[in-house]
């Protein structure tokens, strides 16, 4: 899937830029709106931009100091612009000027601004805003044409009355719009008020202090569930094993390392929460007696015997509970993928198992897509395979329908 093709927003860490134009004006409610979208933004002017508007006053919007020199001693012993570049999710250039357009796509790093776009993975996207004919000349255009093949993302402009006098197309789009095209409807606020507990990622059951019990996952998909349930206003707590993945904006993190630690993370925070969703591929046994000290092979011996016993179940635990919440496990099977889910469910008595195969080429671990078939007591619904957020954005509706009835 390309870039311009996302169609589920992500409460996500976002980069705006500001370059030197009078549109410069509409750049504070641009940020303001995509905080509204639950969005943590940064701001990075131009020098030209400085002459429209001040840092200071996107400062007390975003909330965070305005980066405006690629050589500052101070950014760099702080948030550099490698570090800015690393950080954002998504970049967005709002205004964009033709000249800013025409540099990025010729690739120079002449500013910081410039710096970031080359140097980030994010997703990109523009907002043009210039004099009409700017915005007709062929160069231009071919300019435009460029950065649509990089995947870049081009938003408007719009037609009007321009600052210029003149009218015609050139104009920002509007920075409601923007807000909404790259991180949704604030309206989409379906688990507003509703606390969501989530565990992600693999569990590491210690042989002796250098070697473990552990498995692939990667914790992607727990990690989705938690950004789309923030996203939709949820307070999500998200209970991680081990995974090299930094936490979704707005969402509080509790790292641990086995079983015995995740379940007791759970059980400490479970009390208020309304749906629990065990994500995690935690390991069905651990050793019986960890080594104190790293385990040696000794002369002539070839094999080696573990005594493992079983982790406790947390999904079970939780569903046994006197109240518990709605309660939602995973069934990561190799095969007869359904038939394991369905004993899973009136195993574990739970609400609802999300069955997914993990087996195979196309195997969810480690994946950045996913296919998954709710299993509930009056039926199953498939939800089809897409990225990991949007199948987790489509779970969460169908588990506020289970949930409410509806």
């Amino acid at each position: 899937m390309s870039k311009n093709a996302t169609t589920h927003h992500r409460n996500r860490r976002v980069l705006v830029g500001v370059t030197g134009g009078i549109a410069a004006y509409k750049s504070p409610e641009l940020v303001r709106r995509l905080i509204d979208r639950g969005c943590e933004v940064r701001v990075v002017m131009t020098r030209g931009a400085g002459a429209f508007i001040t840092p200071l006053t996107l400062q007390a919007v975003s909330g965070h100091p305005v980066h405006e020199h690629l050589l500052d001693a101070d950014a760099e012993s702080g948030m550099g612009h490698i570090e800015l570049a690393r950080w954002a999710e998504l970049v967005v250039v709002a205004p964009a000027t033709a000249n800013f357009i025409a540099r990025i796509a010729h690739g120079q790093a002449d500013d910081l601004l410039t710096t970031l776009v080359l140097a980030t993975t994010a997703e990109v996207a523009v907002a043009p805003a210039m004099n009409r004919q700017m915005w007709l000349h062929p160069a231009t255009q071919a300019n435009l044409d460029i950065l649509r093949s990089r995947d870049i993302r081009i938003i408007g402009p719009g037609s009007g009355d321009q600052a210029c006098g003149e009218t015609g197309p050139g104009r920002m789009t509007e920075p409601e719009e923007i807000a909404s095209l790259l991180a949704g409807d604030p309206a989409d606020m379906a688990y507003a008020g509703r606390r969501i507990l989530v565990t992600a990622g693999p569990t590491w059951e210690a042989l002796d202090p250098v070697r473990g019990i552990t498995n692939h996952s990667s914790g992607k998909m727990g990690y989705a569930l938690a950004a789309a349930a923030a996203d939709q206003g949820a307070e999500v707590i998200l209970v991680s094993g081990p995974v090299h993945l930094q936490a979704p904006a707005g969402v509080r993190r509790i790292d641990v390392r086995s079983a015995d630690e995740m379940l007791a993370a759970v059980l400490e925070n479970l009390a208020g929460t309304d749906v629990f969703v065990a994500v995690a591929a935690v390991s069905d046994f651990r050793p019986a007696r960890p080594a104190e000290h790293k385990i040696k092979k000794s002369p002539g011996e070839d094999t080696m015997t573990l005594e493992l016993v079983r982790n406790p179940d947390i999904l079970a635990t939780v569903a046994a509970l006197d109240s518990p919440p709605f309660t939602v496990g995973f069934a990561a099977e190799t095969r007869d993928t359904l038939a394991n889910a369905r004993d899973k469910l009136a195993g574990k008595g739970v609400d609802v198992i999300a069955a997914n195969d993990v087996g195979g080429a196309d195997s969810a671990f480690d994946s950045d897509s996913n296919t998954v078939t709710l299993v509930h007591a009056g039926g199953e619904i498939s939800i089809p395979t897409a990225d990991k957020y949007a199948v987790a954005v489509d779970m969460l509706r169908e588990i506020d329908r289970l949930l409410t009835g509806g």
